[in-house]
């Protein structure tokens, strides 16, 4: 697959100094603040997102303001005063101060760079504070600010993020728009984000220690997010989920809730968007968007139960008014129904919808047009989006059909004949962006077995791997209750993203792609990260000393090896070179 991304434009003018291109966007530093071209897909997403809030944002006001003028006419209709005409609305431009614009806070901006993207290509900008704790990457900031000559709209502040945000709760500081991209873990970072954000705020969090939101650290994602995950086929939409756990628990505490906008798995690291309303009665909805997760260990399938219920109340006057409920449980047995063998539990996870339809189609047609149409990641953009359309909202993870088969010991059903045999039992299917092999769907798990066994009939197991007590015989062993079809291709099993060829997901771009470290221009052959420079680090300092093939020992230095092993071990180490 060919990489969609356009590789920073990269300028040397002085052994000291890089100039990096990004867009119109440029930045000068000696590679002591933190840059990663990798980055550049989420700094295009986010772009395109605030773009398209705005537009939203005053769409919404003045939808406000002309309810307030009618209610105000209404009133004075006995005067008989002339309705006012309302004034034309204003067109915005990227790159002009607006006083009724956005105000936006880039807490960690390191090079500046992308508070100098957003001040160039966001269309409604009052002010951008970026902020970083450093002083080399504020005088970096304020060096690149002068150099793109975007001063009117960009203030560098040097400060810790969080006393910043602290310090901004006041209603004439708040901020419409927050932007947290630290290295590794957001956590400590919400609380402060929470408070500085105005009622209906937008929240921009990204997330890069996957290792630990994935599951490989239950201990350690408890501390940092309030959840423990799972290892499963689906961790990547379960880091969203527990990211959004996490966000919401914050927002709770002050009175506030969250809406998601968009929920992107991406690359190396998870992208969150939000608003962030005021709300009393609606933060009693949060316990119901929340869920435990059970996972049998035989043959991982897995069933949520949420943490509180809804239903209308009988006894108010107004159908619309809920009743708060704590639901019976456990949802499962003490074994699975499955295979019988016993759960894990994990969570709680966010469980409600993670992406808001509307939003998302409106994302996906600005990033069609001018001037969002020329990102340097625009297609990639398109093809994601275009996903996250057709992802079953209301499904919360997915299952992997390699993952299904590998617990049967069966061939791998093909993915569109798998996706076939659910539509045709008249069951809802779809892709998810986080996973090309994924399968998310409204059939219950147990008609996932049920078709398994079909298919096993077409492709029996081998007899000698059904050994009792397996979750492959205790499955196998139960007769099917209905024949699927797999031949006949159903018109939904192919989906119009696959078919339109769309850039959907991503292959590693460069080599040693990743994270990257701290404060460390992520570009050039002498800023490998350091886990490549360790390579075979032991075996080059062996081979140093060990003596070349032109001098070989003669038979009285071989007989005196242990003086030369002491008087090796005299020697200095070699340092192993990158």
């Amino acid at each position: 697959m060919e990489v969609d991304e356009e590789k920073p434009q990269i300028i040397p003018e002085n052994p000291n100094e890089t100039v990096i291109r990004e867009r119109n966007a440029e930045i000068v530093s000696g590679g002591n603040v933190f840059y990663n071209p990798v980055q550049e897909f989420n700094r295009d997403l986010s772009i395109s997102v605030l773009n398209v809030y705005y537009r939203r944002l005053t769409k919404e006001r003045s939808e406000k303001a002309l309810k307030k003028q009618r209610k105000k006419v209404k009133e004075e209709e006995e005067d008989a005063r002339p309705t006012p005409v309302p004034e034309d609305p204003t067109v915005y431009e990227a790159g002009t101060r607006y006083e009724d614009g956005l105000r936006i806070l880039e807490a960690l901006a390191a090079t500046g760079l992308r508070s100098i993207r957003y001040a160039q290509e966001i269309a409604g900008v009052r002010q951008i504070v970026a902020n970083d704790l450093s002083r080399q990457a504020v005088a970096s900031i304020t060096t690149n600010i002068r150099h793109n000559k975007v001063e009117e709209l960009i203030e560098p502040s040097h400060s810790d993020a969080m006393t910043l945000m602290y310090l901004s709760t006041q209603a004439e500081k708040r901020f419409d728009a927050v932007d947290l991209d630290p290295y590794g873990c957001p956590n400590r970072f919400l609380d402060g984000a929470m408070q500085c954000l105005v009622d209906g705020g937008l929240l921009l969090v990204t997330a890069t220690d996957m290792a630990v939101l994935a599951g490989n650290a239950p201990e350690a994602c408890y501390v940092k997010y309030g959840s423990v995950p799972l290892r499963m086929k689906c961790c990547h939409e379960m880091a969203l989920r527990i990211l959004l756990h996490c966000i919401e628990s914050h927002a709770n505490r002050h009175g506030k809730y969250i809406e998601p906008l968009l929920s992107i798995s991406a690359d190396f690291y998870v992208r969150i968007f939000v608003r962030v309303h005021v709300g009393q009665a609606q933060c009693k909805l949060s316990m119901s968007k929340q869920s435990w997760i059970y996972q049998c260990t035989g043959c991982e399938t897995f069933t949520l139960q949420p943490l509180g219920i809804t239903k209308p109340n009988p006894t108010a006057g107004n159908p619309q008014q809920l009743k708060y409920g704590i639901p019976t449980g456990p949802v499962v047995n003490s074994q699975c129904e499955h295979c019988g063998h016993r759960h894990h539990l994990g969570g709680p996870i966010w469980s409600a919808p993670i992406h808001n339809p509307e939003f998302v189609e409106d994302l996906l047609k600005a990033v069609q047009e001018t001037p969002l149409q020329s990102l340097g990641t625009q297609r990639r953009i398109v093809g994601v989006l275009s996903m996250v359309q057709e992802e079953l909202q209301d499904v919360p993870l997915y299952f992997t059909p390699d993952k299904l088969c590998c617990v049967l010991k069966l061939e791998i059903v093909p993915m569109l004949k798998f996706r076939s045999a659910i539509l045709h039992a008249g069951y809802r299917v779809s892709y998810s962006h986080a996973s090309k092999n994924s399968l998310k769907t409204n059939a219950p798990p147990a008609v996932l077995w049920d078709i398994l066994r079909s298919w096993s009939k077409r492709h029996p197991v081998n007899p000698e791997r059904m050994i009792p007590g397996t979750p492959l015989a205790a499955i196998l062993a139960k007769e099917g209750t209905a024949d699927y079809e797999f031949d006949e291709l159903h018109p939904e099993a192919n989906p119009k993203s696959r078919k339109s060829a769309l850039s959907r997901f991503q292959e590693n771009p460069t080599p040693h792609w990743g994270p990257g470290t701290r404060a460390t221009i992520m570009i050039g052959d002498n800023k490998l990260p350091k886990s490549y420079r360790n390579q075979n680090k032991k075996q080059r300092h062996k081979a140093s000393q060990q003596p070349s093939e032109e001098e070989p020992k003669d038979a009285s230095q071989a007989a005196e090896g242990d003086g030369d092993e002491e008087h090796l071990a005299k020697q200095p180490k070699l340092e192993a070179t990158a």
